[in-house]
């Protein structure tokens, strides 16, 4: 009981006048050495939000068995609280005491490690008590409070690149996690923003956020959102998305190398609150990993190239 006691924020000004003042040391943790030597890569794979219990307790059982079956490390992803949505009246989830007893309860029937994603700073600690990896999300990359108080709980510290960063950001913002004592850091490419509803995937960036000098994650899902690309028939917008090109910009990203693949799953899409039209069919989920897998097994784009560039001259033989 006492780790789900009721979640109050502490008072702001001192937080920040303290936070980056507290000296802490973690070393890597054993989690954290398996993410950044995988074969061939990671996945954080779950439905969007938590809709109930008995929802992720389904779609959890499902993604594992075939992560299971296919040797792949597995982290399950669900959010208690999706706090940016584009309507205020929108779902937002079950929030932050509900959601974390429910992700408690998956990481202990199924022994599976839990990554989920918190929009505040004074969330970090409650929210480091159930997960094994935090989240950042891309519109807060940037935010240091938030990226010193996630570090401060020892987990491991997921930063995605803001839409609206260049690849170079990455570093600064892991340092930040690192200088804070949490050697616990990964970086993920989640697109870039390409005129106002629309995102591209840079392949270039997976290469340019090893400058972080940690594990490289590409969110496949997220990536193919259309922000704000619905209209409503009652007036407004809603985001949407290409899922067809889901597959398309997975491969392009295992092929070009990294360590990890975040990907969001759902058995109905179509009926998701949130983010449906980027969710992966869970019946289509085996095939695209298994392609994926073969892929990653065959790709050398982890490994670096040496160019030659001495003149090939008439005795070369090429």
């Amino acid at each position: 009981q006492s780790l789900f006691k009721p979640f109050k924020k502490p008072d702001i000004e001192h937080r920040q006048n303290t936070l980056t003042k507290v000296n802490m040391s973690f070393q890597e943790s054993k989690l954290y050495i398996e993410l950044k030597n995988p074969d061939p890569f990671f996945l954080m794979a779950g439905p969007n939000v938590i809709q109930s219990e008995e929802h992720i307790f389904k779609m959890c059982r499902q993604i594992k068995h075939v992560t299971d079956s296919m040797g792949i490390k597995y982290i399950f992803k669900s959010s208690f609280d999706k706090a940016n949505r584009t309507n205020i009246k929108s779902f937002r989830g079950p929030g932050i005491e509900e959601g974390l007893k429910i992700l408690d309860r998956v990481k202990t029937t199924f022994d599976v490690p839990i990554v989920t994603d918190v929009h505040d700073a004074a969330q970090c600690e409650y929210v480091g008590k159930v997960a094994d990896v935090i989240q950042i999300p891309a519109f807060l990359c940037r935010q240091t409070d938030l990226l010193v108080a996630a570090a401060h709980t020892g987990k491991i510290i997921n930063i995605k690149k803001g839409q609206f960063c260049a690849a170079s950001v990455m570093r600064n913002s892991a340092e930040k996690v690192r200088a804070s004592g949490n050697p616990n850091v990964m970086v993920c490419e989640r697109g870039t923003m390409f005129g106002y509803s629309d995102l591209i995937v840079d392949p270039r960036n997976l290469v340019w956020m090893r400058d972080a000098n940690c594990p490289v994650v590409a969110d496949v899902t997220h990536s193919l959102q259309q922000p704000a690309g619905q209209a409503l028939a009652g007036g407004g917008v809603a985001s949407g998305g290409l899922r067809d090109l889901i597959p398309t910009v997975a491969r392009t990203c295992v092929a070009t190398g990294l360590e990890g693949i975040f990907m969001e799953v759902h058995d109905d899409p179509n009926s998701s609150p949130v983010d449906g039209p980027t969710q992966w069919p869970l019946r289509n989920f085996r095939a695209l990993l298994e392609e994926l897998v073969a892929i990653g097994k065959i790709s050398k784009g982890k490994q670096p190239v040496e160019i030659d560039l001495t003149p090939a001259g008439d005795d070369f033989i090429a």
